[in-house]
């Protein structure tokens, strides 16, 4: 027995430490079958690590908070689409058509954290997402999230999701390609 370990691959006896091992070990057998795309997109659905390896932190679907009214759901959703823009309190309030200190009461109050807080979280989600399906530079990314330079992007990242941009790709990209035998003409 090794208590070290998540989940054990001694083919072909498989056996895991415990109930979230075995979902580990569940989304390992997927990976190795049908590639780690399917695997990935089985883990965002049931909101767990695509991959864990050792101290990794949980990689979550989506974590910005629902919001709880949608007045400034407008704003929200133009910031999403200019994240590699400056986003400053005051073009935030200017596109909501309020003052800067009622778009930060109104954002709290939708959402639960401050506009600054919500933009950051979207733009590590962007570059996560980036990460995910794209082959950018990290500088890149950096750039088209909206964090600007890749030592801002890495230690954004290390303290949102306790891990490197350079380590989140390899656990996505880990397999990626589906085995032959499943392949689909």
């Amino acid at each position: 027995m090794d208590r070290g370990v998540l989940y054990i691959d001694d083919d072909p006896l498989l056996t895991s430490a415990g109930v979230t091992a075995g979902i580990d070990l569940c989304l390992h057998i997927v990976r190795k079958d049908l590639g780690a795309a399917v695997a990935n997109d089985i883990a965002r659905e049931l909101v767990a690590a695509p991959h864990r390896d050792g101290g990794q932190a949980q990689y979550i679907a989506r974590s910005l908070p629902e919001p709880t009214a949608r007045a400034l759901a407008d704003t929200r959703d133009w910031a999403l689409s200019h994240l590699d823009e400056p986003l400053t309190l005051e073009a935030l309030a200017r596109h909501a058509r309020v003052s800067t200190r009622t778009l930060v009461r109104m954002w709290r109050q939708e959402t639960g954290i401050t506009p600054h807080q919500w933009l950051l979280t979207a733009r590590v989600n962007h570059a996560r997402e980036l990460l995910e399906v794209t082959d950018l530079g990290i500088e890149r990314i950096a750039a088209q999230s909206g964090l600007g330079t890749s030592t801002n992007l890495r230690a954004r990242f290390r303290d949102a999701l306790g891990t490197t941009p350079s380590a989140y790709r390899r656990t996505f990209q880990r397999g990626s390609e589906v085995p032959e035998r499943h392949a689909t003409p």
